[in-house]
This record gives C-alpha cells, sequence and structure tokens, in this order.
C-alpha cells in the first residue's frame, strides 16, 4: 500500500507530550499481562523491516542511541513534572547503549524508564488535589517559565511540587481574572452592548444566565470556582489517559526509535492501525456513533449523517451507554471500561444487530436495538461550492485528504470524488475553480495522480525514485481534459505530500497559479505501511500492528524535489504563522534535498494571460491594507512564542493580560473581515439539506468561514484575471449596465 502521509514531528511530540502530561492518576500496578517475548519479538521485527525496506536506513549505533535517548524522555516527560535529575542521572547511563539493546532485543532500558515513570506518577498522584484544597495567594510576587525544553529537571520532590503549583497556579489565575474581568464588564454594562446585533437568541440567553451567576459571586466565590474547575478538568483527564496500559508506553518507546530513521517512518499499535484504516478510507463498519469517556462512563458526543444510529433516531447526544449486547446475548457491563475496549464492542460487521442499554438525559433507561453498517464519515470527502462576485460564477472544491480504500479498488477515492465535483461544477457554468488544499497532509499516491490528470491531456505527473535508485515516471495516460479552464490552488505551511505533488505538477506545466504561504510544508518520501503479523503466522502473540515506513522519494517532473523546501507559491501570501518553525526542514532528521533529471513534458499554452494573473495579485496583496495586518500579525505571534515567562501575581499578570489585549485588539480586524463573495450549496446538496440538517449546519459554517476567507477572495480575483478577454468584455458589459440601470 503506498501512501504519502502528514505526519509532522511537531504533532507527534505534541500527541506524546500530551500522553505524558497526563497519566498522573494511574496506578503504579499494571493493568495488562506483561508478554516480554512480544516485546522482544516487535523490535526485532521493526530492525528487520527498516533495515530492509527503507529507502536509506540510518546506522543503528551510538549516535543514533544519543537520538532515540533525547526523544524519549522528552516523549515520557515533555514538561519535567514527572521525573527527577537523579532519574536522568540514571538514564544516562544507557544513553550511548540503546543501540545494543535494539540489537539483542533487551528491555533493560525501557523496563526501567516505565517503572520509574509509573512509581513517579504514583508519588505525584497527591500533588495536584493537595494543591487545589486551599486558596492561592495572588499577592505573592513569583513567576512560572513555561519554556520546559530550557528548565532542568528538578533536584527532590519539594521542588517538584513546586513547580506542580506554579503550573496549577497559572492555569486558576488565568480563568479568574478572565472571570473578574467579565464580572466588571457585566457591571459597567459594557458586556451586555458588546456584538450585541451579531449574537444568536441562544447566545444572549446563555449570556443573561452567565451575568447572573457571575454578579451574585464575591472574589472568594469565584476563586474557590476556578479551584474546583481546574480540579474537575484534572481528574476527568487524568481519568481518561489512566486507562493506558504498559503496551501503550512501549508504543512511545517503539516510535522514538523508528522516528530517528526519518520523521515519517512510525510503529502502529493494532488500534492505530485502525484508525489510521478509517481516516485513509472515511469508512467503518459500526453504528456511526462518537464516543468520549467521563469518568467511568462513556458518553455518545456526536451521530455521523447517514448511519444506523442517525437513521434509527433513537439513540442522542449526551446518551451515557451502560451496557452492549451483541444480537441476543446477554449484555455486557461497560460501565469503568476502557474506551476503546467498549468501541471494540459496539463496533462490527456490517449487517450485525448490536444492543445498547443507554441512560438517556432525562434519566430513563433504555435498550436500543442498531443494525451495524458502513457508515462514512463526511468530513473526510472532497466538497464543493459555487462562489458568485461581479456576474461572475466559479467553483471551490476543498479536499482535506486524498483518501482511498486499500481493500477495495470498487470504492470511493478522492480521485473519482473529485471527477464528480468537476462535472457538477461544470454543470452550473462555473467559469474557474479554485482546489484547496490547505492542511491537506497528503495520502494516496494514485489519488493525486488521478487528480492531477483531470486538468492536462497527458503526461507525467510525478517521479519516483527508489533506495536502490531505479526511478519511474507515473504518468496521466487518459488524454481527456475535465476541466480545461482558468484553476487556481491554494495551499498553505500545512498542505504536505500528495498536496504538494499536486501543486508542484500543475506548477511545473503552468496549468494553475499556486497561491498561499511562501511554501509548503516540504514532505518529498513515500510510505508503505507492512502488516508486521505477514511475519509471525501461527504465533500466540496476537496482533502485532504495523509498521509505516518510508520506501521512496518522490521528485517534480522538472526533476526538483519538494523534500525540505516544500512548493514555492506562484502568489506568496502574508501568512500569520509564516515565522513559527513547524515545516520538514525544521525536523532535525529530515532526509536530504536532491533533484534528479527532468521528466519530459511540455508546459500548458492555453492560459494566455498567467504571468499577468500572478503579476496582478501581487500587486493587489502589496497594497491590501488587510494582508499588511497579517504580515504584522505574524511577527506579533512570533515575537509572543519567545514570551514564556509568566508573573503569578495577579496585579502583575493583570497589567501583562491587558497589554497583550491591547496588542491584539488592532488584528481583531482580520477575524472579523467579510468578504463580498456569494456563496451557495449545488443543487443536489441543497436537496439533501432539506432532509439532512446536520449537513445543512456543517455547509452553512463552511460557508460561514469562506465569506471571511480573505485568501479565498485573492483566489476569486486571480480566475477573474484568468478569465479569456472576450468572457471579461461579456461580464464587463452587464456589470455596466447593472450600475447605469441602478443610477
Amino acid at each position: 500500500m503506498n501512501t504519502i502521509i502528514q505526519f509532522m514531528k511537531r504533532h507527534y511530540k505534541i500527541l506524546l507530550a500530551v500522553v505524558a502530561l497526563s497519566i498522573g492518576l494511574w496506578s503504579f500496578m499494571p493493568k495488562e499481562t506483561v508478554d516480554p517475548e512480544k516485546d522482544k519479538t516487535l523490535l526485532e521485527l521493526l530492525q528487520f523491516v527498516i533495515e530492509r525496506g527503507h529507502y536509506h536506513p540510518a546506522k543503528i549505533d551510538d549516535a543514533f542511541s544519543k537520538g532515540v535517548y533525547k526523544d524519549y524522555i522528552n516523549a515520557l516527560d515533555p514538561s519535567k513534572r514527572f521525573f527527577l535529575q537523579s532519574d536522568i542521572d540514571e538514564f544516562a547511563k544507557y544513553e550511548t547503549s540503546i543501540d545494543d539493546e535494539i540489537k539483542s532485543q533487551k528491555l533493560t532500558f525501557f523496563d526501567l524508564t516505565y517503572n520509574r515513570l509509573m512509581k513517579r506518577m504514583t508519588e505525584s498522584k497527591v500533588f495536584y488535589k493537595e494543591i487545589l484544597e486551599k486558596p492561592f495567594d495572588y499577592n505573592v510576587d513569583e513567576s512560572f517559565n513555561t519554556d520546559y525544553e530550557k528548565l532542568p529537571f528538578a533536584k527532590n520532590i519539594a521542588e517538584l511540587k513546586d513547580k506542580w503549583r506554579k503550573q496549577i497556579k497559572l492555569s486558576t489565575l488565568s480563568s479568574l481574572t478572565d472571570k473578574l474581568k467579565m464580572q466588571e464588564d457585566f457591571k459597567n454594562g459594557v458586556a451586555d452592548e458588546k456584538d450585541k446585533a451579531k449574537k444568536s437568541e441562544k447566545d444572549l440567553q446563555s449570556e443573561a444566565k452567565l451575568k447572573a451567576e457571575l454578579l451574585g459571586k464575591s472574589f472568594e466565590d469565584l476563586e474557590k470556582e476556578t479551584r474546583e474547575t481546574s480540579l474537575k478538568s484534572l481528574n476527568e483527564y487524568f481519568g481518561f489517559i489512566e486507562e493506558l496500559e504498559r503496551s501503550d508506553w512501549f508504543s512511545v518507546y517503539i516510535n522514538a526509535i523508528t522516528a530517528r530513521f526519518d520523521p515519517h517512518t512510525n510503529y502502529f499499535a493494532p488500534e492505530e492501525k485502525e484508525r489510521f484504516d478509517v481516516s485513509m478510507s472515511g469508512k467503518l463498519e459500526g453504528i456511526g456513533a462518537r464516543l468520549q469517556k467521563k469518568n467511568d462512563y462513556t458518553e455518545i458526543t456526536e451521530l455521523i449523517s447517514g448511519g444506523p444510529a442517525w437513521r434509527g433516531k433513537e439513540l442522542e447526544a449526551g446518551d451515557v451507554v451502560m451496557k452492549v449486547a451483541q444480537g441476543n446475548l446477554e449484555p455486557v457491563d461497560v460501565v469503568g471500561m476502557r474506551l476503546d475496549d467498549v468501541v471494540k464492542k459496539i463496533k462490527g460487521p456490517k449487517g450485525t444487530e448490536v444492543r445498547l442499554t443507554v441512560k438517556k438525559v432525562d434519566g430513563t433507561i433504555k435498550v436500543i436495538s442498531l443494525i451495524r453498517d458502513i457508515v462514512e464519515t463526511e468530513e473526510t470527502f472532497a466538497k464543493s461550492s459555487i462562489i458568485e462576485k461581479d456576474g461572475m460564477k466559479y467553483g471551490i472544491i476543498y479536499l482535506p485528504k486524498f483518501y482511498i480504500d486499500f481493500e477495495n479498488k470498487e470504492s470511493r477515492d478522492a480521485g473519482k470524488d473529485i471527477a464528480i465535483e468537476v462535472e457538477r461544477l461544470k454543470k452550473e457554468n462555473v467559469q474557474g475553480i479554485i482546489m484547496d488544499v490547505r492542511d491537506n497532509g497528503g495520502g494516496s499516491l494514485q489519488t493525486v495522480v488521478d487528480i492531477a490528470g483531470l486538468f492536462i491531456d497527458e503526461g507525467p505527473i510525478v517521479q519516483i525514485k527508489s533506495a536502490a535508485g531505479k526511478k519511474e515516471v507515473l504518468y496521466d495516460r487518459d488524454d481527456r481534459i475535465q476541466w480545461d479552464g482558468p484553476l487556481v490552488i491554494m495551499q498553505n505551511s500545512f498542505s504536505a505530500s500528495a498536496s504538494e505533488i499536486l501543486a508542484a505538477a500543475m506548477q511545473d506545466y503552468k496549468r494553475a497559479v499556486i497561491i498561499g504561504s511562501k511554501q509548503s510544508y516540504g514532505k518529498g518520501t513515500v510510505q508503505n505501511v507492512i502488516d508486521l503479523n505477514q511475519f509471525v503466522r501461527g504465533s500466540n502473540m496476537g496482533d502485532m500492528g504495523a509498521l509505516k515506513t518510508t520506501t521512496q522519494k518522490f521528485y517534480r517532473i522538472n526533476g526538483g524535489s519538494t523534500q525540505l523546501e516544500g512548493v514555492s507559491s506562484d502568489v506568496a501570501m502574508p501568512d500569520r504563522y509564516a515565522y513559527l518553525k513547524m515545516g520538514e526542514r525544521d525536523i532535525e532528521n529530515a532526509m536530504p534535498w536532491d533533484k534528479i533529471e527532468a521528466a519530459t513534458y511540455s508546459t500548458w499554452d492555453k492560459l494566455d494571460n498567467y504571468d499577468v494573473a500572478i503579476a496582478n495579485s501581487k500587486m493587489r496583496i502589496a497594497a491590501n491594507d488587510k494582508f499588511k495586518l497579517v504580515e504584522e500579525n505574524a511577527k506579533w505571534i512570533d515575537q509572543r512564542d519567545k514570551e514564556n515567562v509568566y508573573s503569578l501575581k495577579m496585579d502583575k499578570f493583570k497589567q501583562e493580560q491587558t497589554k497583550i489585549e491591547e496588542n491584539a485588539k488592532k488584528f481583531k480586524a482580520i477575524s472579523n473581515y467579510k468578504n463580498s463573495l456569494l456563496l451557495s450549496s449545488l443543487p443536489y446538496e441543497q436537496e439533501a439539506m432539506k432532509k439532512d440538517l446536520s449537513l445543512k449546519e456543517k455547509r452553512e459554517r463552511w460557508h460561514e468561514s469562506l465569506a471571511k476567507d480573505i485568501y479565498v477572495e485573492e483566489a476569486v480575483n486571480i480566475l477573474n484575471d484568468l478569465q479569456p478577454a472576450g468572457a471579461k468584455k461579456v461580464v464587463g458589459k452587464k456589470v455596466l449596465k447593472e450600475k447605469v440601470i441602478k443610477s
């Protein structure tokens, strides 16, 4: 299975940080049966597969060991709230010997760190409860530094506990000052009038309720309330993470190893592999409900449109699942059960029955029978809309990822769906199309070739090179052009992998104008997902999971690579996050940039005003005050990102926040911006929305977002500049005629 997946190191570390920060209530005693032989086999398998399958496997030596050590310790305790310096000193003895443990399948280092983490977390369990038992003194002049990377580990338990105290105090201080400011605004009547015209009736009712609550409370009441809220949040959050087992932590260790080969080689535990498959295909077999854990209970948070639960109209958001039964079998009590285990019991093959015993919001108990089916997660798939401006009609297609069902080639995928959306837009006589791949992290290699082929007659789309140096060119061999009109592709710094292949190909052909961030993410590698179970058939070790490993690099048809450099936009637009380090180039073990020979291709010759449209756009942006404000905001965000020390004295904290809020006011115009675009759903979707209110709400939210999007507005301006002269004159006369009538 060839896939191109954005797996940014930044996100990987954040996920691990959440896990490591949130385990404080876990008992020291493991909850699962430990099978060290399975762990050792997994280490052996990973080494075997990576050394033979990776594009350029790193040498497993002392330098490799140091990298694993650093990443793993940081993943376990990124905020340095659990380990003491004495623990780190003990761990450091293994800093250059992890490579030897990998080769000999030893678990000494992992066992040491895992057991010590459990011990420290057990000791830490009482910290936050004790801290939140009594009021904070906000008159003490002290501060807290959140730049954890540069901070040392605590020397002893007393220092560690003080670190917990300061971190919790910062959280409650922030909440308390917000409440006090809101209370003051209500007293002065400021909050009542603020944006009143924009608020819904529901918002106004909620605000009135909040006003009544706040005005009747003293400082002591609010202070106590913030501590109670923090305690509840910590209890719920740590209670959820408490479900993690030893195998989950071993996955963290394994991924610290795999990530040293490159940022996109990583291990999927069985549950993660299943989630990956669902995210790639947008489909699952089940009842179509999203669940979350609240203390010991599993709550329904959302019903997926079109799924069995949505169609049945009995299950509702807020219902609590008490028991689960398979068909006519005895129901199983799921109170206190791991969320993943509850999900496993509810999901199942299409056509089978599951019976849920649920506690309704009104307190009644009800047994609901559902027949499982294929459920599609609508937000995974492409969607399109009509944009009108100055008498011109355009189409926008949003593609969140290059999805595919690897198990069923006849199923829907991104390539097929984009072709359908293009046809739908053509029926509406659009005069240009915007392809929006902002925040699209990639996906299937084949689907991006299919999509690029919709916009050219035939020719190469991307070049692939394997570890052995073998080069392969992937072609669009269909000489049919589904859309030959003006085309703009929108990207940003999170557009990665397959998104970059599409943008690069269209740029090399001069087929589309690429606009957005200065450059895209910069991931120029291809991954294969390898099922590890194929190597241990007949064993009793259970599911071994899968490995996603980098097997190839891809290159533009002009011979260049998107690795590290990404795709430079034809029109670079100011971006609020332009100065933050979030690309592949910011990762220390990313693969290097290189280039190969160009493929043979001819540029598109049907857009006479291609260069003029780009030049016009650059001039508009340079003269646009809103874009100037975005650029100023980007520099301010970069400056704020470097400010890590916060006062814990209320007066000083208020002064700091007031200064920040005053500086932020000038940037409010960015979020309040409203463009002049008229947005509407396609006819087929308007019919569907009459029956599906959830779909209607989602499309309305999308249109509201597009109506405030200055980047989409400029994309429309470029499409207008790309119009053939005749089309422009016709529209120009129409607009002029309307103006004459109005005057």
